[in-house]
């Protein structure tokens, strides 16, 4: 069953058609990534999403609902929530105080409270650090904070945008766990990532995008194993025989 389905969207900037009519799909309970260069879209997408952007024409479907024409405090609430590229922690705010801004559309207290131990439970270096300012956090820690505040939304689907960018290889290897570990828990991800190769190993299901269109789709492994795909993205070309 797809959680999310998005028909024929079509986002433009000025003049200019950032997204020309693409169609997807984020069944529940897996990891879809979208791969492609800078400049394709997919940022756009996530955003049009969101409802951050103008959405021209097409339509969104969440949970078998259409969500196209509701803004974004609405979209949140019906589920969807987005880690952001760059992180975007409050760094003059402690690891706590980030974590309740996640909640800020909850009225639950004691359910806030549980939701903070249950991110604690899953980063245990947030809680060592709940009294520390975000801003001195490493950028893993950080990306930690971003994912730990997306979740007391309590989102069906989580969509993160470039989490590993910026930070060391084993850093990457450990936000990968966390993002598979949160699927196996249920959750649904929505991913953009420039280290296709990590995004297509965790993926069950990835689309690639090349100014505004989708042009090619397929299992995870489908694409990791695609000439045409390790060419362009994974830095990885034919051997000469």
């Amino acid at each position: 069953m797809s959680l999310l389905r998005v028909t024929d969207l079509k986002v433009s900037y000025g003049g200019i058609e950032a997204l020309k009519g693409i169609s997807f799909e984020v069944p529940q309970n897996q990891i879809v990534t979208l791969i492609g260069a800078n400049g394709a879209g997919k940022s756009t997408t996530l955003r049009a999403i969101s409802q951050l952007v103008k959405i021209k024409a097409g339509g969104i479907t969440f949970d078998g609902r259409d969500i196209t024409s509701l803004d974004a405090s609405q979209v949140v609430a019906e589920g969807i929530v987005m880690v952001p590229e760059g992180r975007r922690v409050f760094p003059n705010l402690t690891v706590l105080e980030n974590l309740k801004i996640g909640a800020y559309l909850r009225r639950d207290s004691d359910e806030i409270r549980k939701s903070v131990e249950y991110v604690y439970e899953r980063f245990p270096r947030l809680e060592e650090r709940h009294w520390q300012m975000a801003g001195t956090l490493s950028g893993g820690e950080q990306q930690m904070l971003a994912v730990g505040r997306a979740l007391m939304a309590r989102p069906k689907l989580m969509m993160m945008d470039e989490p590993s960018l910026g930070l060391a290889p084993l850093v990457v290897r450990d936000i990968f766990a966390i993002i598979k570990r949160l699927v196996e828990e249920g959750m649904t991800i929505l991913l953009i990532e420039q280290n296709a190769n990590a995004a297509l190993r965790a993926a069950h299901y990835a689309y690639v995008m090349e100014t505004g269109r989708i042009t090619m789709e397929g299992t995870g492994a489908e694409l990791l194993n695609d000439q045409r795909v390790r060419d362009a993205y994974l830095g990885q070309t034919r051997k000469k025989r």
